[in-house]
């Protein structure tokens, strides 16, 4: 059997993470997992060149999986620059580096680079138009990688993120809802939920598909609901009986970033190229928490 070499940057994340779980028993793959720190990766900066050229030559990459993100959306409004250094410099660099040494790439965006005042599910295809630092740096990461990389980039834009690793909306509402007697969540931003573990499944989709499908595609879960339904959810699966949650306006809750009202992502390319289902986003849901409790038992 070949093995595919690939690099996945960002390996601490919650992508990172679930990538390291869904490629641990997978013998295709030689991965070599990088982040900034910790222990268990190895030492990466993906905003140096020389370091990242290094790695990918030593390495003999075939494929670069960037997981990293400049994800605080309130704190990009004060710092643009920093969030553009790795939402948009970063990639750019890795695209060079990619192409340098005929490597592929599959990088992650983001439904912020839509403005969120749509009505139906956006298609690849739509106009972007983003409302945010953090969304305008994705868009440009975006352009980037294409511009550099071309036919050897794939783009999959998701949204709504979460897993049992670091910080997430599923984790915080968890949280919350076993300390808080009363929630308020609003209703008026509706999306789909996508499990990071399915995210990185479909990665590996795209790497191991029989051709290689270039270009830009849309990944979340399968339904629509707003954050207030999620956080029942949440609660119900959960058990938790204890947290009075009501729906809000978005406008109780002022943020420095703009948040899109409607950000469901259509899928239909993806399924339709790759020839898979995706899942329901209760299922996700219901099985994710299973494995939070499993880490907390």
């Amino acid at each position: 059997m070949n093995t595919t070499n690939i690099l996945i940057t960002g390996a601490n994340g919650q992508l990172g993470h679930e990538m390291r779980n869904v490629l641990a028993n997978d013998q295709r793959f030689r991965a070599i997992y990088t982040d900034v720190a910790g222990d268990d990766v190895t030492r990466l900066d993906i905003t140096d060149e020389a370091a990242v050229e290094e790695m990918v030559a030593d390495g003999d990459i075939k494929y670069i999986v960037n997981c990293v993100a400049y994800t605080a959306v309130d704190a990009a409004e004060d710092d643009e620059p920093t969030a553009s250094l790795l939402n948009a410099h970063a990639v750019g660099l890795l695209a060079r580096v990619a192409q340098r040494h005929g490597a592929r790439m599959v990088h992650v965006s983001t439904d912020y680079v839509f403005d969120g005042q749509g009505c139906v599910p956006y298609t690849e295809d739509m106009a972007t138009n983003p409302q945010s630092a953090y969304g305008r740096t994705k868009l440009d990461g975006e352009r980037l990688l294409l511009d550099t990389l071309g036919d050897d980039a794939v783009i999959l834009r998701t949204a709504w993120l979460y897993s049992p690793y670091g910080k997430n909306f599923v984790k915080t509402m968890l949280a919350l809802g076993k300390s808080k007697p009363a929630l308020k969540v609003v209703f008026d931003q509706v999306g789909s939920p996508t499990c990071a573990q399915d995210l990185a499944r479909a990665i590996v989709t795209v790497i191991t598909a029989t051709e290689w499908h270039p270009g830009i595609y849309h990944y979340s879960n399968e339904g629509v609901i707003s954050w207030y339904d999620f956080t029942l959810a949440i609660h119900r699966l959960a058990g938790i009986t204890t947290c009075d949650v009501q729906p809000c306006h978005s406008d109780e809750f002022p943020a420095k970033a703009h948040r899109p009202a409607y950000s469901v992502l259509d899928k239909t390319h993806f399924k339709n190229t790759f020839g898979v289902t995706v899942p329901y986003w209760l299922n996700s849901l219901e099985d994710t928490l299973r494995r939070i409790e499993q880490t907390n038992s």
